[in-house]
């Protein structure tokens, strides 16, 4: 039984969808459990009771997860929403001059642009507005591994609540993920979560998070 228990509760914590209709009980348990036997090689016959019990059991764990997902919605019905177009993303090799790409982000943030320099442990990538996208193509032109353009960044300012409550980014990134958009960068400071989306995704991005 420990054994079937945990291969059960292994297989629906895999899968996120599963686990979202059985946290909110809409979903069928019979039709389940024969999923279940089904994927993992199992005897129906054998191990359908075991099964069964198995998701039972689990529920009744996470059902304590819906009050959290009440704290997610209220933090996110509280969060304000900023947009900022004609973004780029560009990734460099991590030798390259910092004095140089210093000096861009410094001239970037004078005339109020916006840079992001975000260092990885084997490139750098820089978000930054089309304008100093430019520079930084001609002072690293042999250093680009990759651009993306026609991007457009998202801020979610939320409340300080955010910083203690799990799932909130799970949550956005699943409801995005789930239709399709593709989340191209994403960085954060304390309250402000900050992601990029192409533009003809902005739309529709501004309708899922209207909560």
């Amino acid at each position: 039984m420990a054994n079937i228990t945990k291969l059960t509760e292994g297989y629906i914590a895999e899968h996120p969808f599963v686990k979202d209709c059985l946290k909110k009980g809409i979903i069928n348990y019979s039709s389940l459990t024969r999923q279940i036997c089904i994927e993992l090689s199992l005897n129906v016959k054998k191990n359908f009771d075991a099964v069964l019990i198995a998701c039972r059991r689990y529920y009744r764990k996470i059902k304590t997860e819906a009050t959290m997902e009440k704290k997610i919605l209220g933090i996110l019905k509280n969060s304000k929403i900023e947009v900022k177009n004609k973004i780029s993303a560009i990734v460099l090799e991590k030798d390259i001059v910092y004095s140089n790409l210093f000096d861009i982000e410094k001239e970037a943030k004078k005339f109020l642009g916006t840079f992001h320099i975000i260092e990885g442990t084997s490139a750098i990538t820089i978000i930054t507005s089309e304008e100093f996208g430019k520079k930084i193509k001609q002072v690293f032109r042999n250093k680009i591994v990759r651009e993306n353009i026609n991007l457009v960044e998202v801020i979610l300012k939320s409340p300080k609540q955010i910083e203690t409550t799990s799932g909130v980014i799970s949550y956005i990134y699943s409801l995005l993920g789930e239709n399709s958009i593709n989340v191209f960068e994403t960085l954060s400071c304390w309250t402000d979560t900050i992601f990029l989306v192409e533009e003809k995704d902005l739309s529709r991005v501004m309708g899922f998070l209207r909560f």
